[in-house]
């Protein structure tokens, strides 16, 4: 087993980083993939901030919530159903052509991985998704696992995707520092029993992150504070 490392003053043997907000800046994609849904249906576009105000907790919320910008509820629970197939067809032909990898992230990805933590992402995203957006980014390499919002019974917030995670990794949950920008990261760490750092350029739902209780907050991956 590797030798506990000392993340933002915690000892972890293990890093469980978010995608979405933390890695890679998907607005743009969500974005995209969103005004490339809502016409199919007579609806008119939205805008970057009413998506960044909806984002990370994955894409079901994400296409019933915007429904919600232009129907009332049961307009939009009527629709959903057409709305959601419609966002995951457009969404294969989007991922990764409207986003960037943010500055330090591969970066700091490196230097937790050569200080000798294994590496895992979980997201809220679709697996194949998540996957294929990291290759495409060139971030896959530094993972050992990668699991999305439909690999487990329940996604983030709830603690369940970083207790399975954590099991695979052979590790116990206080082994590991999950890495994310958002409450919903900060909730399932705290109900996994794992420490959080957060990154202060990410999704909160328009919300200061500095606000939800972490180890530690960054401004750039590869600043986040390391010890042997």
């Amino acid at each position: 087993m590797t030798a506990p490392v000392r993340v933002a003053g915690v000892p972890v043997r293990a890093a469980i980083v978010d995608l979405d907000g933390t890695l890679v800046d998907t607005l743009g994609d969500f974005h995209a993939t969103l005004n490339r849904m809502l016409p199919e249906f007579e609806l008119p576009p939205v805008t970057r901030e009413q998506v960044a105000l909806r984002i990370g907790k994955g894409s079901e919320y994400l296409v019933a919530q915007t429904l919600r910008v232009h129907l009332d509820d049961a307009g939009a629970d009527a629709l959903y159903p057409r709305a959601i197939d419609a966002y995951q067809r457009h969404y294969g032909d989007v991922n990764g052509s409207c986003s960037a990898v943010f500055d330090g992230a591969a970066e700091g990805l490196r230097r937790l991985r050569e200080a000798g933590l294994q590496l895992a992402c979980i997201t809220n995203k679709p697996t194949a998704y998540a996957r294929e957006l990291l290759a495409l980014k060139g971030l896959d390499a530094f993972f050992v696992e990668v699991h999305g919002g439909d690999a487990f019974a329940r996604k983030k917030p709830d603690p369940l995707p970083l207790l399975e995670t954590c099991r695979l990794l052979g590790i116990e949950p206080s082994a590991a520092i999950m890495i994310g920008d958002s409450q919903n990261d900060a909730q399932a760490a705290a109900g996994a029993g794992c420490a959080v750092a957060l990154a202060t350029y990410g999704y909160n739902h328009g919300e200061p992150i500095r606000a939800t209780p972490a180890a530690a907050y960054f401004d750039r991956l590869d600043e986040l504070p390391l010890a042997g």
